[in-house]
């Protein structure tokens, strides 16, 4: 039995990772590297899975993340929709979009500016929670508001396979794309 347990602990605790590893490494480098996002200088600056903050009124802002898009501590409240402290931070993110973003009232606010992901870390918005940041991040910059459409348009992705998910918008891409118009 002893033999058994330690047969099986050398394979399914180090031979099997290091193969799927391998295996991940030869197929898909990038993905099983982390999705990893570099500037010019070579540095990391951000993943593509995993959202990050941006509170300077000239970039795009992401989802609300109760952790702070902490990935160590990935989850977030699970409130209902009744839930006193879901209200106050809904209320919060509301009282923050309109002193933001005072040119689109707040019925055009789409749910998932002031919502959490299941996870807390996602970098994606919808295509019209970007759209709906195009004024201020025109009056902002100065670059003009079609511009910036377009913008979010190349940086919007489809359905996987024309099928699954949502169309959706990377922030951290968005905003490296909006960075490169402003220079």
């Amino acid at each position: 039995m002893l033999r058994l347990s330690l047969a099986l602990m050398v394979i399914c605790g180090l031979v099997y990772p290091v193969v799927v590893t391998g295996i991940a490494q030869v197929l898909m480098p990038k993905q099983a590297d982390g999705s990893l996002i570099y500037n010019e200088d070579k540095e990391v600056i951000g993943s593509e899975l995993i959202g990050q903050t941006f509170t300077k009124p000239e970039y795009f802002s992401g989802r609300v993340s109760s952790i702070e898009y902490d990935a160590a501590g990935s989850g977030s409240p699970n409130y209902a929709p009744t839930n006193e402290d879901m209200m106050k931070r809904m209320k919060e993110s509301i009282a923050a979009w309109e002193k933001a973003n005072p040119a689109v009232p707040v019925n055009e606010l789409p749910i998932d500016l002031i919502t959490n992901s299941g996870s807390g870390l996602d970098p994606h918005i919808t295509p019209e929670a970007a759209d709906v940041q195009v004024p201020r991040i025109a009056e902002a910059t100065g670059i003009n508001e079609e511009k910036l459409k377009k913008l979010i348009k190349e940086n919007t992705q489809g359905r996987e396979l024309g099928l699954f998910g949502e169309p959706r918008v990377n922030v951290l891409t968005l905003n490296i794309a909006l960075e490169k118009l402003l220079q």
